[in-house]
């Protein structure tokens, strides 16, 4: 029998002991859970589990992580291990909609994290910024936010290399992390790695939440600018990263967009028989 999700129905999903009381419905895109959700539904959950100690992970999902789920068994556990993956990407917005869901909306990962910010330095939650370029620009970053939001307490950051951490690093990472007392450990570190690296050190940091929202760090610090709106809304953004990041992206979505068309037509297609 097939699950609900499979069928693209909601489904609250195998997250319920992980800050899942408040957990937004979610529905399955190329078997990807996705949120159908607000950014107050979603804010509401993040501040529950920190409340409540509760140890979740989020991610803001774009079609570059799905992609890599459908060709990579590690990435497809790492994805189907975070507790809460909302639809960054305005095409997967549509694709949800497209199968019934009139509610779902777009959660921008930027956006998100500037509207947590926001909470967080009214109530005092503190967080751990880990990725960034380097740790010249995590400096610029961290300043930035600080500024932004008055009274934001940054417990701590890391820029992490490029290359897997060894054991001791990573162990090194844990202990910088839980001595920090950070209830909120922002990465930045793009997808699918971020992913990758919540899935191994979610059961190891103490932190309640851990959330990936890919480029943010980039847009929040002023290295990166943001498409403009409309491009946004329309489902052209990537087109806008493209031609600012063209040696870096190009390969990525001359690759993946035609595929996930297809094969989330295929998806369509099938529930609709």
């Amino acid at each position: 029998m097939q699950s609900s999700e499979t069928r693209g129905e909601p489904s609250r999903g195998a997250h319920e002991g992980a800050g899942g009381e408040g957990l937004p419905p979610r529905a399955e895109i190329l078997g990807v859970p996705l949120a159908i959700s607000s950014y107050e539904q979603v804010l509401s959950w993040m501040d529950e589990v920190v409340s409540t100690g509760a140890r979740a992970s989020l991610t803001a999902a774009a079609v570059n992580l799905l992609m890599c789920a459908a060709d990579d068994e590690a990435t497809r556990q790492a994805a189907l291990s975070i507790t809460l993956a909302v639809p960054d990407g305005q095409p997967l917005v549509w694709a949800l909609k497209a199968l019934g869901h009139s509610t779902a909306t777009r959660i921008y990962g930027p956006e998100l994290m500037a509207r947590h910010c926001e909470r967080a330095a009214r109530a005092g939650t503190r967080i751990f910024l880990y990725g960034g370029r380097d740790e010249e620009r995590l400096s610029i970053l961290k300043a930035r936010l600080s500024e932004r939001f008055e009274g934001l307490q940054i417990a701590g950051s890391f820029s992490p290399p490029f290359r897997p951490l060894s054991a001791s690093e990573r162990r090194s990472v844990r202990l910088r992390i839980d001595a920090s007392g950070a209830e909120v450990v922002w990465v930045g570190t793009g997808q699918p790695k971020q992913e990758l690296w919540m899935a191994q050190m979610r059961p190891e940091l103490c932190a309640p939440l851990l959330a990936g929202v890919g480029a943010a760090f980039d847009f929040h610090a002023g290295l990166l600018s943001q498409a403009p709106a409309i491009m946004q809304r329309s489902g052209l953004e990537w087109a806008y990263r493209l031609s600012r990041e063209p040696r870096r992206l190009w390969r990525r979505y001359a690759s993946q967009n035609p595929r996930f068309i297809a094969a989330f037509t295929r998806q369509y297609l099938g529930q609709r028989r």
